[in-house]
């Protein structure tokens, strides 16, 4: 995942070369293998390399176009082939940053629907005046911006956005709902206002004066996939599975695959070995990297990874690198009192990066450093789109309603309510109340936090529950409102997953590929999840690929939820939140929050992982409190505590401008 930055001053002013100097500085640490740049009358842009391919190591960015359009690209074409036959001027030697410009010399803006892969691209022209943004349908990769009447500037990074800008930002609250909630903001938010994020699918049109945004592309699948056979539903699955992992497999050199123990890394793992076998894949060999936690073994067996990955492992006659999560766990919790752990040694432009990197993570990037990796291959999201979770015939009630099939809905509701051992009353309620009510994929989350500000949870309160929606009858198919609503929670995931330059790497999903999720949502919901029987499709087709034992696993369980008995002793009068940043910006009820956290042994079930982000929160504002980049700091506030390395408490003096 390589990195690039540009700054446009709309009346050509030279961008200075202490801020060339201070961005480039930045920046250095995400682009290890290239340093480009590109200047023009009031123009300025750098391009950081991240090499993961061999096309890459050919590319020289920013790259000119045959109408002079500079363009810079971060990402995978995983339709290369395709590209490569419909154009002109490329063959299969071309870097992919050519035959996406020759696209944009063909297409325009119309190229961007066109272009499958991970990728985000900024094409300025001289000509026009005009600066375009865009990012791929998931948005795993970030391109961050900010706009006004002299300059725009753009970054994937979003540090230097906030620390060059020359003023301070007032806080999104927003963002800081989205963030509190663990459903995370939506995905066009940043922390500041007056910095964006590319939404997914999407790109903008900047100019003196103007600022467009459209998007270029919707999962509605055209037609609905209808096979006579449930073979032929398999068959197609196992193509389009096949087509992912193949595209994620493109590296030169070898690929990392997490391998969990569930039942969407196995799959990976074991079609990946198929591909490579046969030869149809990039990398030269797929290793694995695994971890296990063995302390609950007494209480739930089934927590423990290790017995799954190892069949995996057995079944590919390697084994992998392996984690011991608990023993990691059990060592730092022994070291460090709970909270008051901070990474204050660099700037934290979210709350997340004012959190220090899991041991866990630590050990998992001491790996990739010594062995070289720079791609690794996740199953994440692969619940949402094959049928995880507790089998529901919501979706599959709501369809046949929608479409007037009354006998077989009541076919289906009879057989529902004796397999789950429910009412036909109830189930059938839940799937009409879906027409009538918002609800989210979640609970109100807003009763997690009973702290907060009463004002500020009805300012934000839709962010605070997930963005509820309600399923329209006459629209859309329900099932695919359902998938909808579950892309747009992923697509937030993505955009809130932070970068680190201690932990770097290019983190592939197969099962966001475009071609895959458009497939599951084109066919029949009844392929997907069937009475009682959770991913009915995929561990159809997948017999004889992954070990039966992972295809028959019970759904993973969950580990119990540690109490907060854990803790210090001191942490209620430890913090000594006499007066807190989070309060003067009005998000916290200052006095709930102080009695809250005088009980906060008392706390259970949500409310642990809430307090606990909640003061993370507080703890971050302090930080950008101190880097001078929020606007309208409390008063008489001259010291922010506990903001020392690895949870040493002292007090610090704030900038003489910020007292």
């Amino acid at each position: 995942m390589s990195v690039q930055f540009g700054k446009w001053n709309f009346q050509g002013q030279p961008v200075s070369p202490d801020y060339i100097e201070k961005v480039g500085t930045t920046l250095a640490p995400y682009g290890p293998d290239s340093n480009e740049s590109y200047i023009d009358v009031g123009v300025w842009e750098l391009y950081r390399a991240f090499h993961t391919t061999k096309e890459s190591r050919r590319e020289k960015q920013p790259y000119i176009s045959s109408s002079g359009a500079v363009i810079i690209w971060d990402g995978r074409l995983d339709n290369r082939a395709e590209l490569i036959r419909a154009l002109q001027g490329v063959n299969t030697d071309s870097t992919d940053v050519t035959i996406v410009a020759a696209a944009y010399e063909m297409w325009g803006v119309n190229c961007f629907a066109k272009l499958i892969g991970d990728w985000t691209i900024s094409i300025w022209s001289a000509i026009t005046r005009s600066l375009i943004l865009a990012k791929d349908p998931m948005g795993a990769r970030h391109l961050y911006y900010s706009f006004d009447a002299d300059n725009v500037t753009w970054s994937t990074i979003l540090d230097p956005l906030v620390l060059f800008a020359g003023r301070a930002f007032e806080l999104c609250e927003e963002y800081v709902a989205g963030w509190l909630a663990i459903m995370f903001p939506a995905a066009h938010l940043t922390p500041y206002v007056g910095i964006h994020s590319v939404p997914p699918a999407s790109f903008i049109v900047l100019a003196p004066g103007k600022c467009t945004t459209t998007q270029y592309w919707q999962f509605y699948p055209l037609t609905t996939i209808c096979y006579r056979t449930d073979a032929e539903y398999e068959e197609h699955f196992r193509s389009v599975l096949a087509t992912a992992v193949q595209r994620s497999l493109r590296s030169d050199r070898p690929v990392l695959a997490e391998l969990s123990g569930g039942m969407d890394s196995s799959a990976i793992v074991c079609v990946a070995d198929t591909l490579i076998a046969s030869g149809a894949s990039d990398t030269p060999r797929l290793d694995t990297l695994s971890w296990y936690d063995d302390r609950y073994d007494h209480v739930e067996p089934d927590i423990n990874e290790r017995p799954y990955f190892s069949r995996v492992e057995q079944k590919r006659g390697r084994a992998g690198y392996h984690i011991d999560i608990g023993a990691l766990i059990t060592k730092a919790d022994s070291q460090y009192p709970f909270i008051f752990q901070s990474v204050s040694n660099r700037f934290a432009a979210t709350p997340d990066l004012n959190e220090p990197l899991p041991e866990v993570l630590q050990q998992y990037a001491r790996y990739l450093a010594s062995t070289g990796h720079r791609v690794t291959i996740s199953g994440i999201g692969g619940g949402e789109v094959m049928g995880d979770g507790v089998p529901t015939p919501t979706p599959e009630l709501q369809n046949l309603l929608a479409t007037i099939r009354l006998l077989t809905f009541m076919r289906q509701l009879n057989a529902w309510s004796v397999k789950m051992r429910r009412s036909r009353l109830a189930l059938f309620w839940e799937a009409v109340r879906g027409f009538l009510f918002q609800t989210s994929r979640g609970t109100s989350n807003s009763l997690s936090f009973p702290w907060l500000d009463s004002r500020f949870v009805r300012r934000n309160k839709t962010t605070l529950d997930g963005y509820p929606s309600r399923i329209r009858l006459f629209d859309l198919l329900p099932s695919l409102q359902h998938n909808l609503r579950s892309l747009a929670g992923d697509q937030r995931l993505l955009a809130n997953w932070t970068l680190r330059p201690e932990f770097l790497r290019e983190v592939r999903l197969p099962y966001f590929d475009r071609t895959l999720v458009e497939f599951m949502y084109s066919i029949p919901r009844e392929q997907v999840v069937r009475v009682g029987q959770r991913r009915s499709l995929m561990k159809r087709a997948l017999v004889g690929i992954v070990p039966d034992e992972l295809l028959n696993r019970r759904r993973k369980s969950i580990a119990p939820q540690l109490s907060l008995n854990n803790m210090p002793a001191a942490l209620p009068d430890a913090m000594g939140l006499s007066h807190t940043v989070s309060s003067f910006k009005g998000i916290l009820d200052q006095e709930c929050f102080v009695e809250c956290l005088r009980k906060a042994h008392d706390l259970r079930g949500p409310q642990i992982s809430s307090f606990k982000r909640t003061v993370t929160l507080e703890r971050w504002l302090r930080h950008i409190m101190m880097e001078g980049v929020l606007v309208n700091l409390p008063p008489e506030t001259t010291t922010c505590p506990f903001s020392g390395h690895k949870g040493v408490p002292h007090q610090v003096e704030l900038p003489r401008a910020l007292r």
